[in-house]
Parts: C-alpha cells; structure tokens; sequence
C-alpha cells in the first residue's frame, strides 16, 4: 500500500519498501504538496517553499519538471493500488496531491487527535487514540529539509503534538498507566523545556503518582529557567496549579482535549480588544470577504500552520476598512483577543521599527516594559510565547515590506493574521504561505452601490451622474466616500451639478503628480471636499497634520488652532463627518495617512512658518502644563521638586481627582512620548521639562522602557542647547531608572556626571538628590561608610535649605544603612522621625515607606508579630497608590516575618508572590531577596535541595549587581552540604 512519511525524514513508502525520491530538491517539492494534501498550492508558494526567497531564474522549469518526475514516481509505486492512489493535477494557478489524507502519517496523525476530541467518545476510546497518534511521531517533521517554510512547518506541528501529549497524560492518568505518565512527558521536556502546558501535565502526574514534592521542585527549576532565558516568571495558570499543589489539594487533570483553534486562555490573561471603529456603510467585496471566511474555516479545521492573509492594493482602495470589517464580523472566532496596530509604512514619518511595534503588541498583551526584552529578537520569541495556543487575530496594518512583518508573526497555528500593505510582501507568499488577495479598484456597479449606501435615492435617480461621479473617484473607497459625504452635505444640488464642479476643480488644482492615476483623483477628491470646509475648519485640518502622536482629542486640536476645546471638538467632528478624520474612541482623532499626508502638504502651502511654530508650542505647552497638573493631584508634597510649567492653558481639561489624573496620563501617554521625541528637535526647553514633570509618574508606574526614552530626549536636548540644569537633571533620572533595573556601572556614571553639573551651578537642592541617590547606591554595594557619608551630606543641605520631603526620605535611607550595620535603635529612632514628617506632609507614598522600614528593624529584633502589623499597614497604602515596586518590598518583609513567627508555609507563599511581582516590574535587588527568603524557608520546612536551588539564584543575581549579601549567601549554601558554584567563574568541565 502505497503511504508517505513526513515525520521524520520525507519517504514515500510501498509494500515492497521506501521509494527512491531523487534529489533533495524533490523531496521538498512532494513535501511542499503533501502538508497540504487535497489542496491546491500556487506554483509561486512552492517555489517559495522549496528555494526561498531569493529562488533562481530556473526555479518555474525546474519545479515543472520535478512535478513530472514525481508524477510517474506516483504511478509506479501506487501500481499495487490500481495506479490511482495518489496523483499531482496541474490546477488553475498551481498543483494538488490528490490522495487520501489516511496514507499520510502527518495527515494520520491530525485525524487521530481531532477524533479524540469527540465528546461522545468514551476517556478509553479517547486515550487509545492519542496513544495511536503519539505512536506515528517518528522524528521531527520534514527532517533534513532546509529552509524557513520547512523550519515553521517543524514548530507548529511540534506544538501539535505537544497538546497531544498534553491531554494523553490527563487521559493516561485517569485510565491508563500513571507510572508511565512522568517518564515520557520529561523526555518531551528535553526537547520543549520552556512549555508550561507540558510543565503542568508533568507536575500533576508527579503529584497523581505521589511525589508532590518532585513536583513543586519541577515548578522552582521551570520558574528560574524562565526568568534566566525569558525574563519572566511562569502564567498565572501554573502560578495558581503551584499554588494548589503547596495546600495539597488535588488536581484534576483536563479529561477531554479541547479542540487546538479554540484553547481556552487563562483567567487573568489580558484581552486585548484593539480594533478600530467597523466602516460605517461597508459594501461590496464580497468575493474578497468570502475568501477571508475560507481562510478562517481553513485554520478551524486544519490547524497546522500559522494563517497569514496578505491585503495589498493601491492607497485608498480600502485595504484596512475591509480587514477591520471582516474582524469585526468574526471578532466572536477568536475568543482570546483582537490585537490590531498600524505599522506606519507608508506614514509621513518612518515606519515602525519592529522593536517598537512587538513593544506595542506586548503591552496589549499585558507584559510590563521591564519584562520586555532590549533584542528584537528576543522581544519576537517572547511574542511568540505570549500568543502561543491563544485563539488571536493579528491585523497588522499599513506594513511597509515583508521584512517589518516577519518579527511580528506568532508561531501558534491558534493565530490568525491580515497584514494590509501597498506593496505586494511577495515575502510573506514564498516563505510563510501567506494567502494574498489583491484589492483592485472597485467595480463600476459596486461603486455605484456604495454611492448609494452613502448617498441615498439621489442616485439611483441620477444614475448616469453616478457613473461619471464614481469614475472621477478613481473607484476608490476612500474618495468614494469623501465625495459622498460632500454630495450628503448639499442636497439641493443634484449629481450632475456636483460632477460638473468636480470635473472643473480637477482641471485647476495645482496636482503634484502628473498622469490620471488613482492618487491624482484621490488629491482631487480631498480637495475638492476640503475646498467646501469654512476657512477656519481648512486651518484646522491642515494645523492637525503637526500633531506628532498618532491621534488628538479636543484639548489637542484646540491648542493647535489656538480655539476653544469646545470649538475643537465640532471641528473634529465635522472632519470626521466629511470623512477626513476617523473617530478613535474615547474621544480620540486620527487620520488616515494619505489625508495626513495632504494636510503636511497644504500646511506647508498655507501656513506661515511662524503660524506652524506657534501651533506647535501651544501643543507642547497643553501637554506640560496639564502633566504638571495631573503630576500636582498625584504628587502634592513633591511639587517643589518638579520644574515651574506655568498655570494651565484654555486649551487644557480639568482633573477633577486622582483618578482622572493618572486616566490622562495613562491615556496620553504615546502622545507625550512623541511630543518629548519631536520637541528634542526644536523645542529643547519643553522636551528637558517634560521629561521632568512625568519623572516620579513613570518611575513609580513601572514603564521604565518609556523612562528611557523619555530622559534620553531630554538628556540630548539640554546638551544641544547647553542647558547644564537640564542636563544634571536628566543625569539623575536615568540612573535612578538604571539603579531600579540593576545597571550600577551606569547609575555610578550618570550620579557623578549629575553631582559634578550641580556643583559647577552652585545647585545645592540638585546636590542633596544625587548625594542621596548616590548613598543609595553605594548601601546597595555594601559600601556603608561611604553610603552615610553621602547621606549626612545630603541630609545637611535638605535641612538648610528647608526640604522636609528630602529630610524624610533621607531619613529613612540612613536608617536602612543603620539596620545593613546592626545599629537597631538608631533604624528605628531615624525612621520613625522620618515617619513624623510624613504624615505632617501628607506624603502618604513616604508614609508607607516609613511604615515598611520600621516593620524591617522588628524583624532584625526578632519581633514578627509587631512586624506583620506594620507590614500591611504598609502593604495597604501602596496598594492605595499603585505603587509596586513598594508592594514587593512589603511582601518580602511579610514572607520574612512569617517565617521569624515559624509560618513557613506562609513566608512561602509571601515570598513568591514578591518574586512574581519584582520580575514583572524588573527589579533585580528584590528578586534577590525573594529568592534568599524562598531559599531559608524551603530550608525550614526540610527541603534542602529546593533551599540550595534558590540560594544560588540569588547569589547569582548578587554577584551580578555586586550588591552585598555574597559572602553570608556563600556560606549558607556551604552549611547545606554543598559548596556553591560560582555563577561568574568559567567552566573548566571540558
């Protein structure tokens, strides 16, 4: 019987035995056809397949002729079947194997898996067709065939089989052989060792067979290998079975496989829902949405291969209204969220870096910036972690090339993806089998039709009017629309009178791009429809091209015009009415980047350069002095520490209360960002202040990758113009942004540099910080002397020049210095002054610090009760604030306490929560320490191999940061029985 193997290496067998296929390059082309057998595959995508990008001039003849050459081999081995088993007809625009799915193993294997998802089916019938399944997998798929397609074939069929093992082992353990189960699925762990579904199968069996400790030791090692190679813990899934497995409590494995389209996310798993508005009045393209819908049941019943659709046509033939329409219509497909970002790619500015934009999909996905990794790559394979097995549409629109695209592609046949571009990403096609569909302009009668959706009766009353208006559109669907919302706004005038208007303005307007094509009628369109705007409308629409972020609302454009925010927002909302804006929910503007473009280029025409300037310092004034605003609501006693912005401008909205003050910063966030970017450039003074009124705002909410960013800006700008405040300023909030994520060789360049500026300035208040900041840095090292060296320094010029905040927080850094030197009495005398002021102040955030460091000295004094009660005071204030870098610190003081008061269990749980959430916002020295707890608690409980596990990762991270700690961790992991390796020596094993 004639059968074909692709696990493993690619053969085609008989009942005589394996066929000679011929060369490598054969073999590849029957492989190529037999992943999707039954389907026809485009001669282009073949080529794609078997030679690459870049394949040779030849590649067409020599596809043919191997197409030839396969098909007699076909014949001659199905002889035994009649001569009929498999066969390769030449199809419109490509070839299909015409074979039954059963005789290939790949094929075989999917059948298997999908029939044991049955329900009706009893768990043994189930199991044994898993058993079956697993049984066929020989090797890794397609081996010995190179080449991108083939190495994405080999991932996503290995992710297959990983949820087939997946579910054999719940099966197995129910109604099989569990002694098997551990076995097998650590063989897999071998090849797969970051999967947490396969971790969580391999823990439950240990835990089923009786070895629940094996089983949390399982959990500790995945959780390190994660944090080592990704910089993130575990899912909160595994987080919530460790949980369970440390209260004993029984896990019931998953007894019925889901089905692989639909994977069910995790509870606390963000959603994103990014789509854009649907296109009011969509019509037509109902062949191209009918292909859409075929792909989508394609990835439901095949499930093999990431389903990449490429949309490419000409600007403004509705490329992303026809992927947002079709999203919206499916959005019920992918329950696990709709992710939706514009790349830029044909923008006035530069396109998206891929760095920028998988920071942009991470962050919809709810991953912190500091566990964003700085590598693009790296930021790609955790994207692809992040989406694995998640039931995701992707619309990347406005892609510029197949190059920006390929970073931002998942993995997980779970996912489906729409990229709409200009150019035609022949990329995609070759390499990941993209499907493309070609959006022509819009047919005569279809865009007539859309004329009369928009319109109304006028057109099918005035029909030849119609065609002649369609035609001047270039049957284009943005200037379809721009033209009928024009034509809705006079309805006294009829569809010839308009037509003849528009065949007139056509012939004067002053076009930049010779010839009759589409853009020239698009120009002409939008001229046409901005001709018709009021005056100081027209102003409006070409002043809001100079917004450098991606949207405005109705504060923005007022600042840009110079009107009230009342009056912006009827300007928007006519814009939007004349179709030259888009609504972008809540209360939010953008534009399309053709209408962009043409507002830059009428701004350019129109405007007096000085009006520009003008618009734009009004913009940059908006956002300062609204940030300092919202930064005074959240940081009251701080106020003196932030540069003077100035009251607020007419143009800016009123903050009611603490919560409407970080909502506008939460949501304005790019936009501040890109004003800081673009006002480095020519407005230096703005981007310094900027940067400094946002400083305790980003450094308290974790989004330290904008931190970076943002004070980098202002560090270039303040050099550029010689701003020595500006740049001292800058100095010191970069380290500190450094010192959270453990770059002490650059904390120590930044703090110098800022100390030496503030002398030079005779800046005494800029002194005291960096001497402060400095102390802390150096208590870190252990380098105590010197740490309160700077401190008293620093605590004289805060007295003298009457800072009560800088007095408190110096305080309390010197108490915790005195608690580093065993000074007890004096900690708490220094922090409970620190205390006092404080609570005199208001500063709650200092309160809680106060609190935290007091309840530090009785744990020191061996007081856990009166501890614990300090701690969630504390806990309870920063959990108030939102700040969590000071939640970790209270939460590894607790798991300190409870293990002083004998709860180990307790300290346990404590401990990994702190180490969860110090991971997530990337601060290395409370990692350390949760690591050091979890190690001393574990070694309480009588675990000492889970103790030295933990021991040594926090030493690690100690001797990496050269923190203190080294030489008390060193010897206590030797009084466990086993000298520590040192994690910076070399490997001398080989």
């Amino acid at each position: 019987m004639l059968g074909f193997r692709l696990f493993g290496p690619v053969e085609l067998e008989t009942d005589a035995g394996a066929v000679d296929i011929g060369p490598p390059q054969r073999r590849s082309v029957l492989a190529a056809l037999a992943v999707d057998a039954g389907r026809q595959v485009s001669a282009e995508t073949l080529i794609g397949r078997v030679w690459g990008d870049g394949p040779p001039d030849g590649a067409r003849r020599a596809l043919h002729a191997h197409i030839t050459r396969l098909r007699r081999l076909l014949s001659d081995a199905g002889a035994g079947d009649g001569g009929t088993a498999a066969s390769v007809p030449r199809q419109a625009n490509g070839y299909l194997l015409r074979v039954e799915p059963e005789r290939i193993d790949l094929h075989r294997f999917k059948g298997m898996a999908e029939r044991a998802r049955d329900p009706g089916l009893a768990g043994p019938e189930r199991l044994e067709l898993l058993r079956g399944a697993l049984e066929l997998w020989r090797g890794v798929p397609l081996a010995g065939i190179k080449g991108e397609w083939a190495e994405r074939v080999r991932e996503g069929w290995g992710r297959q089989r990983l949820d087939v093992a997946v579910h054999w082992a719940g099966l197995e353990l129910q109604y099989g052989g569990r002694d098997r189960v551990p076995h097998r699925l650590r063989e897999l762990l071998t090849e797969h060792p970051l999967s947490e579904p396969l971790i969580a199968a391999l823990m439950r069996a240990l835990h089923a067979t009786g070895s629940t400790a094996e089983a949390l030791a399982c959990y500790a090692s995945f959780r390190e290998r994660l944090v080592d190679e990704l910089g993130a813990g575990p899912g909160a899934e595994l987080q919530h079975l460790h949980q369970a497995l440390l209260r004993d409590e029984i896990v019931a494995p998953p007894s019925t496989p889901p089905a692989p389209s639909t994977p069910p996310a995790p509870p606390s798993r963000v959603v994103p829902e990014q789509l854009p508005l649907d296109v009011r009045g969509f019509t037509a393209r109902a062949a191209e949405l009918a292909e859409l819908d075929a792909l989508l049941e394609e990835s439901v019943k095949h499930p093999t291969a990431v389903i990449i659709s490429a949309l490419s046509g000409t600007p403004g033939v509705g490329k992303t209204a026809l992927a947002v329409h079709w999203a919206h219509r499916v959005k019920d497909a992918f329950p696990d969220g709709r992710l939706y970002l514009n790349l830029r790619g044909y923008d006035v500015g530069p396109p998206m870096s891929a760095h920028e934009a998988l920071a942009a999909l991470l962050g919809a996905l709810g991953v912190p910036a500091p566990l964003m990794p700085p590598d693009t790559e790296q930021r790609a394979a955790r994207f692809r972690t992040e989406v694995s097995g998640r039931r995701l549409l992707i619309v990347l629109d406005n892609a510029s090339s197949a190059e920006q695209v390929r970073p931002l592609l998942p993995g997980s046949p779970s996912c489906m993806v729409i990229v709409t571009s200009r150019d035609s990403v022949p990329g995609l096609v070759t390499l990941y089998g993209a499907h493309r569909i070609l959006l022509d302009l819009l047919p005569l009668p279809d865009a007539i039709g859309l004329l009369g959706t928009l319109i109304g009766a006028r057109v099918a009353a005035e029909p030849r009017a119609a065609a002649v208006l369609a035609g001047q559109c270039a049957r284009l669907p943005l200037a379809l629309r721009v033209a009928a919302e024009l034509a809705t706004t006079r309805p006294g005038a009829s569809l010839a009178e308009l037509t003849g208007e528009l065949a007139d303005h056509q012939a004067r307007l002053d076009l930049l791009e010779a010839g009759g094509d589409g853009r020239a009628a698009v120009r002409a369109v939008f001229s046409w429809s901005y001709q018709r705007l009021p005056p100081p409308v027209q102003r409006a629409f070409r002043l809001l091209s100079l917004s450098p972020g991606p949207d405005v609302d109705a504060h923005a454009a007022a600042a840009l015009t110079g009107d009230s925010p009342e009056w912006a927002e009827r300007t928007l909302a006519l814009l939007a009415r004349a179709s030259l804006l888009q609504p972008a929910p809540p209360g939010r503007y953008g534009t399309h980047d053709l209408l962009r473009a043409y507002a830059t280029w009428l701004s350019a025409r129109h405007d007096a350069e000085h009006e520009r300037r003008d618009a734009l310092t009004r913009l940059f004034d908006h956002y300062l002095t609204t940030a300092g605003a919202a930064m005074d609501i959240l940081y009251p006693a701080e106020r003196h520490r932030r540069p003077e912005v100035g009251p607020p401008t007419p143009y800016s909205p009123a903050l009611a209360d603490a919560a409407a003050a970080r909502t506008w910063l939460e949501r304005h966030r790019p936009a501040l960002l890109a004003a800081c970017a673009r006002a480095e450039q020519d407005r230096p003074g703005h981007a310094t202040r900027l940067a400094a009124v946002l400083y305790a705002y980003l450094d308290n909410g974790g989004h330290s990758t904008d931190a970076l960013l943002m004070h980098s800006y202002a560090l270039q700008a303040a050099r550029q113009t010689g701003d020595l405040a500006g740049e001292a300023g800058a100095l010191v909030h970069l380290g500190v942004v450094h010192l959270q994520l453990g770059n002490h060789d650059r904390v120590t360049e930044h703090f110098t540099q800022a100390l030496a500026i503030f002398r030079e300035l005779g800046d005494r208040t800029g002194q005291a910080r960096t001497l402060g900041n400095l102390g802390m840095l150096q208590g870190r090292m252990g380098l105590v002397e010197s740490a309160i060296s700077h401190h008293e320094q620093a605590l004289e010029l805060f007295r003298e020049l009457g800072d009560r905040v800088g007095e408190a927080n110096t305080l309390n850094n010197m108490g915790d210095v005195d608690v580093q030197c065993g000074r007890l009495a004096s900690a708490a005398e220094r922090h409970t002054r620190a205390l006092a002021i404080f609570r005199e102040l208001g500063h709650v955030g200092g309160e809680a610090t106060a609190l935290n460091n007091l309840a530090d000295v009785q744990v020191m004094s061996a007081r856990p009760q009166a501890a614990l009660d300090l701690y969630q005071r504390a806990l309870a204030l920063f959990r108030q604030l939102g700040e969590r870098y000071g939640q970790v610190c209270v939460l590894n003081g607790l798991g300190e306490a409870h293990r002083l008061a004998g709860a180990h269990a307790n300290a346990v749980a404590q401990h990994t929560s702190a180490l969860d959430l110090a991971v997530e916002i990337g601060e290395r020295d409370e990692q350390a320490r949760a690591h050091r707890g979890l190690g001393r608690a574990f070694q309480a409980i009588g675990d000492p191999d889970r103790a030295r596990r933990h021991g040594e990762h926090s030493l690690a991270i100690h001797i990496e940061l050269g923190t203190v700690h080294t030489e008390d961790l060193r010897a206590w992991l030797a009084s466990l029985g086993t000298p520590p390796q040192d994690p910076s020596a070399p490997d001398l094993s080989t």
